[in-house]
Order: C-alpha cells, then structure tokens, then sequence
C-alpha cells in the first residue's frame, strides 16, 4: 500500500496512543510529556514522516516564517543587476539558515502595490532594497509589521537602513589613481538620482580637490549618464572619445563597472593601451571585472555583509527585539588590478 504523503495531527495522535494537545505540545517543545510520551509522539513522527504544515505553524506561532523583499528600481536590469542580484542571493542564502522562506517581487513604478502584495501574503517583515518614495514606509508603518530599508536613503532615524559608504568609497579612487600619477580625469558618472552614483562621484571630486586639483578648469571632465550600463559607457565613449583626446586625460573613473568596461571596450576597439594610454577604474567589483582583460581596477562593495545582515537585523526586528542599530555602514577599499598603474613622469 502506498503511503500518505502528507498526515495529520490526529493521525499522529491516534498512532502514539494521545491526544492531540499532547502530540502538539511534543512536537512543539512547549509544555510538559513524560518521557514515554515523547517516545511514543517521535517514533510516530519518523514512522510517518510527520511534517507540521504551514498553517499549522502560524496558527500555534503567529507567524509565517515567510520575509517579502521588494527590489525598486525603475530601469532593468533588476534581479540580475550586477550589485543588487549579489545582495539578493545573500538574502536568500541567509534567510534558508534561519528558516525563513523568501517572497521576491520588483517595483518598476515605484508604487505601494508591491506592498499591497506583500501585505496579502502575511510576511513577517518587509527588506526594502534601493531608492523608494517615502510615500512607501509612511504606508507600511501603518501596518506595523517590521522592515529595513537596504542600500536607500532616509532622514526618518526610526528607520533601520544598511549602506555602502559611496562616498567614501569614491574617495578611495581618487586617491588610488592620484598615487598612480594621473592629474587629468575623465568621469562617466551613472544617473545624479541614484544615491550610489551620486555619492561615488560626490567624494571622487571632493578628494580631487582636496589634492588641489580644479573640477572645473579642464583637468576634470564630467559625463553624466542616464543608464547605468555597458551599452551607455561604450556609447559615451565614442560619442566624446574625441573630447578625451583632446583634453589628454590619463584615467577614466566610472561609479560602476558596467560603466567603465563599456567605455574599455571603446577604447580598445580604436587601439587605445590600457594602462599605458589610459588608466580605467570602476566600482562594485562585479565578477566581469576580473574576467577582461586587462582585469579591471575597481572599488570592492561589501555585498555579502549587507545581504547577511538585512536578513539578521530583520529577523531581530520580527522578534521584537528593541536595540536594532538604525544606521549599519559599510566600508569598501580598492582591488588593484590591471587597468591602473603609476603614471610615468
């Protein structure tokens, strides 16, 4: 006879000769069972292969053990984003040691209906991940269920928010391509709404100027892209790859690498030497910056931290726990690779 797949409670009962009360309470761990008892509830458990549902779960803790991450993010791509896609796996590989499962949805609209979904299936909390309307926590306080934001900003101090510091990142790369030699630089900087690019950008120039080097009188060139992609890096870059020689820049920094290899690959295409025309720096140290070649100097974001600690903090936050850090940040340094190097005199 074939077996059940699935049994119930008072079937596993009726097996171990107790009542359902007391079947709960062993399987459980709440409350008081002979020691007979309990021998009698796990052997029917493993002869039956006994697993508690779901339901069944949440009826006794009052919780779900489902968490709802919500990517905002009006342009693709999203998931496979090459920052945003690390952190996501993070989650979901942090969230599988806890036992919790994971709802996944993207908000290109930056509307509450991602929300609204996620409130219908009653997670326990909410990972906000990327830049979001305050329209959104002003909703989702309304429900009081627990949430984070990750990689977004906020004036509101009750929020709990993990970030990379960018800023501080980007003056890391100043500095790194200053000690190669280079005074002249090109900027392909992503779009000034991101707080990410802005940020980057925002402490690379601010490090210049602290070198001494005028943003504003030629030795530094500024493009600002609207995407944030390989195609509009290798785009601007033969649209102004006039411009660059002509000015004689000797380093091109991006605030991603998706940037900076695009406007490589520009560059190579018209023989261009890199390093020894140009020295090329990105930032985020996707996998593909390490696999062209040359290998791709770039700015190392600490993904892993913030994808393990979002699903940390939030399960903190579930069990009410009171002394959450509200502002967790995360430092980022330098990985010299091939396309860098110290300028000859």
């Amino acid at each position: 006879m074939n077996q059940k797949l699935n049994y119930s409670l008072r079937e596993l009962a009726e097996l171990a000769g107790v009542s359902k009360s007391t079947a709960s309470r062993v399987i459980s761990g709440n409350g008081y069972a002979s020691p007979d008892v309990r021998e009698r509830v796990l052997q029917a458990v493993d002869q039956l292969r006994y697993k508690p549902s779901a339901v069944a779960r949440a009826m006794v803790s009052k919780r779900t053990y489902n968490i709802g991450v919500i990517v905002f993010r009006d342009r693709l791509p999203i998931v496979s984003h090459t920052l945003y896609g690390r952190i996501i796996d993070e989650i979901l590989m942090a969230a599988e040691a806890l036992g919790y499962s994971i709802f996944l949805k993207t908000d290109r609209e930056m509307s509450l209906r991602s929300t609204d979904y996620m409130l219908e299936q009653r997670v326990d909390g909410l990972i906000l991940v990327s830049r979001l309307q305050k329209n959104v926590i002003d909703y989702v306080k309304k429900f009081n269920i627990p949430y984070l934001m990750v990689n977004g900003s906020t004036e509101d101090p009750e929020v709990v928010h993990l970030v990379s510091n960018d800023e501080a990142g980007g003056e890391r790369a100043a500095e790194h391509l200053v000690a190669c030699g280079h005074r002249r630089f090109f900027i392909i900087a992503g779009p000034g709404e991101h707080r990410s690019h802005s940020l980057r950008l925002k402490g690379f120039c601010q490090r210049l100027q602290r070198f001494g080097l005028s943003v504003s009188e030629g030795q530094v060139r500024i493009l600002q892209s609207s995407e944030s992609s390989f195609e509009s890096g290798h785009q601007l870059m033969e649209e102004y790859y006039q411009t660059f020689r002509e000015g004689q820049y000797s380093a091109l920094f991006s605030t991603n690498d998706m940037l900076a290899l695009g406007a490589m690959k520009a560059m190579l295409d018209r023989g261009m030497r890199i390093p020894g025309d140009v020295a090329i720096m990105g930032y985020d140290n996707t996998d593909l910056s390490i696999m062209v070649h040359p290998s791709l100097t770039t700015v190392s974001v600490d993904a892993t931290g913030i994808g393990r600690d979002a699903v940390s903090l939030l399960d903190r936050l579930i069990r009410g726990e009171e002394n959450v850090p509200r502002l967790t940040e995360y430092e980022s340094h330098v990985l010299i690779r091939q396309s860098t190097k110290r300028k000859e005199e």
